[in-house]
């Protein structure tokens, strides 16, 4: 539990190490919290409560403040700004009306406030909490569960994965890949996990079959073995020590059942393994003789069998390049006994053993975790490893998923307590692998990513990933292996426990976030219209464009549902092709100051020209502003079609794609074409239905912002690819 390491760990009392030692390779305690599996022992206590390796991680738990998600830091930003500028622009505007227009304090009071409500998008925090719960319900359909609605889009907004191994790049099910027999033949198994599904593949161009071979061996690793592999109602239920799972498994891929092998070979005695003796031993009868089926370290049982030293060290190379895969390395062996030594003498190491193979076992990768690691990087996104593992295993791991390539790109736990938090910074930039490392180090790991400037996610699923699931700017824990510390630390669960649904979580991310961009847009293109609107006209002499009620009316027709129907826009396909967004950059970018200052000043440069026209042309005042009204709703209801995309044409984008926008755009014409109609509403806003010339001319205006604005992105097209 404290390391995320997937197989037992041999301890050794007699052991004495520094106390800077990491705790995983401090084989001479026992923790707190953790499983013994095997073995007998007494123990001194040394440390109880929050002195413990468990009470220091819940003292780092509730010590370390949670990691903003982007979203909120990024809205918390343009709300001030906007708050800002709005109600200032309102205050100038009422000043300048009274001191210079002589209109009552009354009447240009109530006019700014309704000013203030209709140009500052109150409606955004409704929007965007829809668009992140339509995200949400997305992400949990592809398996993965959201707990805090920011993180939906702080995962599409993160640069850097920190990812645990074990259980969330791996299986954390102990499967046996290779075997080495003693006939030279080379056999690989496919499959992964606890289910026996797959079979058992020759390798190598050898003169012999090696079946028979092949046979002897796994009827060793069934014999000398204590797990249970039953099939129970279509569905397999396991039983017992991980690698004594995965041979039996191995051996069904053979077809080699324990059941039947035990009725033709009763078991007589056994020797349990114990980390002093580093092998296990099983005695069985079979007719009228005994026979003894031999498994453990590859050194401990090379010392039982009869081989010669060119034998022995060829094995050794063998052991060595196996153990550069990744693989934990079990030899077995096995030879005939005298029954009367099986009962008298249980104590005593086989000898003359016959060795018959090495078997590789690996935790294996999660399927479609390569594939995810290369999406995160053609998304670009930085993915480290950080475990508890040895670091050779770690890496092994690593280069087959493509995260490392050498050792140099390895960094130890010890080395990352001796690192400044600067050094730590600066170490990033070429660590792709963080091996033996503590649960205070994974928290100060990613404490140094976000002061290098990412946006961090962690994955885990254990108590020590805790700490830093919780410091994190988005936290993922697993949803099947995950304890309940590690899920309530975190902003995500991934219900498949698998590393490639994160991806298809950056996807939905970048998907909402665009979507709550476009809300932001088109809120803040209106706002622009509007104080630029009225606030020329004062500066102007003009009386006012709008009345305070049709201000309010305006906002409630423009922005009442577009912006909700905004937030339903499905993704274009090219999500994860774009790199992740500066963590320093505003939601309030460049591109969209662009396009809302420019749509701003179209629609306010229409409005006031239509409106001075109207009033030159000697129409009364009370239908300039009729017209004007209309003219604005028409074009912020063109606007919420073209604000569906930042960059491509709304042509290419049917409009079946989302049909809740569709419909809020002709639901909010039609209420303001029933206001011009309707009496009661004519009296309340003081509109009139407009003349045949204004339906004609005034729909050709408002559609002449959707040409502007598709010429700006034609134009940025065209930049981008001559650049």
């Amino acid at each position: 539990m404290l390391t995320g390491e997937s197989v037992p760990v041999t301890h050794d009392a007699a052991l004495v190490c520094e106390e800077s030692v990491p705790v995983a390779d401090r084989t001479n305690c026992a923790f707190a919290g953790t499983l013994v599996l095997r073995g007998r022992a007494q123990g001194v206590v040394v440390a109880t409560g929050s002195a413990t390796e468990v009470g220091h991680i819940a003292s780092r738990m509730t010590g370390t403040a949670a990691g903003k998600p982007p979203l909120t830091v990024r809205m918390e930003r343009f709300s001030h700004a906007v708050a800002i500028v709005v109600l200032s622009a309102a205050v100038l505007i009422g000043l300048v009306a009274v001191l210079f227009q002589h209109q009552s304090i009354f009447t240009m009071f109530t006019f700014g406030v309704a000013l203030a409500v209709s140009a500052i998008p109150e409606g955004l925090p409704v929007a965007v909490t829809i668009a992140l719960a339509i995200a949400a319900r997305r992400m949990a359909n592809r398996g993965a569960i959201v707990r805090q609605l920011p993180a939906v889009e702080g995962l599409g907004s993160c640069s850097l994965i920190a990812s645990d191994k074990t259980g969330t790049l791996t299986c954390n099910e102990l499967t046996a890949v290779e075997l080495r027999l003693a006939d030279g033949t080379r056999w690989q198994a496919t499959g992964a996990g606890y289910q026996p599904a797959g079979e058992i593949k020759r390798v190598d161009d050898g003169a012999r079959t090696g079946a028979s071979e092949l046979a002897a061996a796994l009827n060793i690793a069934v014999a000398c073995n204590e797990a249970e592999l039953l099939a129970v109602d279509g569905a397999w239920r396991t039983r017992g020590d991980p690698t004594d799972l995965a041979l039996l498994v191995l051996a069904v891929k053979a077809g080699i059942e324990r059941a039947a092998l035990l009725a033709q070979r009763p078991a007589v005695a056994q020797i349990a393994y114990e980390p002093e003796r580093r092998f296990a031993a099983s005695l069985h009868r079979v007719d009228g003789s005994g026979w003894i089926a031999v498994k453990g370290a590859p050194e401990r049982v090379f010392d039982m069998c009869v081989l010669d030293r060119g034998q022995r060290a060829s094995l050794e190379r063998d052991v060595d390049e196996m153990a550069q895969l990744g693989q934990r390395v079990l030899a077995l062996a096995d030879g005939t006994f005298d029954v009367v030594w099986a009962t008298a003498a249980l104590d005593a190491d086989p000898v003359g053993l016959q060795f018959r193979a090495l078997v590789g076992l690996i935790d294996p990768l999660r399927e479609g975790a390569a594939a995810a690691v290369h999406r995160c990087r053609e998304a670009g996104i930085r993915v480290v490893m950080v475990t508890g593992d040895h670091p050779r295993t770690a890496l092994a791991i690593a280069g087959e998923l493509g995260i490392a390539a050498g050792p140099d790109e390895v960094m130890h736990g010890s080395a990352v307590q001796l690192a400044s938090p600067a050094q730590l910074s600066d170490d990033l930039g070429r660590t792709r692998v963080f091996a033996r490392v503590t649960p205070e180090q994974k928290l100060a790991i990613v404490e140094a990513a976000q002061a290098a400037g990412h946006f961090v996610a962690v994955t885990g699923d254990g108590v020590n990933d805790a700490p830093a699931l919780r410091r994190a700017n988005i936290g993922v824990a697993m949803g099947r292996s995950g304890t309940d510390v590690a899920r309530d630390a975190a902003d995500l669960v991934l219900s498949d426990d698998n590393f490639a649904t994160i991806v298809a979580g950056v996807e939905e991310g970048r998907i909402a976030y665009r979507n709550i961009r476009n809300v932001v847009y088109l809120l803040t293109a209106a706002g622009i219209a509007e104080v630029i609107t009225v606030g020329l006209a004062v500066l102007a002499g003009l009386p006012l464009p709008l009345l305070p009620v049709q201000l309010l009316w305006l906002n409630l027709v423009t922005n009442g549902v577009q912006d909700v129907g905004l937030a339903f826009e499905r993704g274009t396909g090219d999500e994860l092709r774009a790199p992740p967004r500066p963590s320093h950059e505003p939601i309030f970018n460049r591109l969209m100051i662009q396009r809302g200052v420019l749509a701003g000043l179209w629609m306010s440069a229409l409005g006031l020209a239509l409106y001075v026209c109207m009033l030159n042309s000697g129409r009364p005042l009370e239908e300039a502003r009729n017209a004007l009204l209309l003219l604005m709703v028409l074009m912020q209801n063109v606007d919420a079609i073209n604000a569906r995309s930042e960059t491509i044409s709304v042509l290419r984008l049917p409009l079946r794609n989302n049909p809740v926008l569709l419909a809020g755009v002709g639901v909010a014409l039609g209420l303001h074409v029933a206001a011009m109609y309707l009496p009661w509403l004519q009296r309340v806003l003081t509109v009139e239905p407009p003349s045949v010339s204004d339906w004609l001319l005034l729909p050709v205006l408002a559609v002449s912002l959707l040409v502007l604005m598709e010429t700006q992105k034609y134009w940025r097209r065209s930049r981008a690819q001559s650049a």
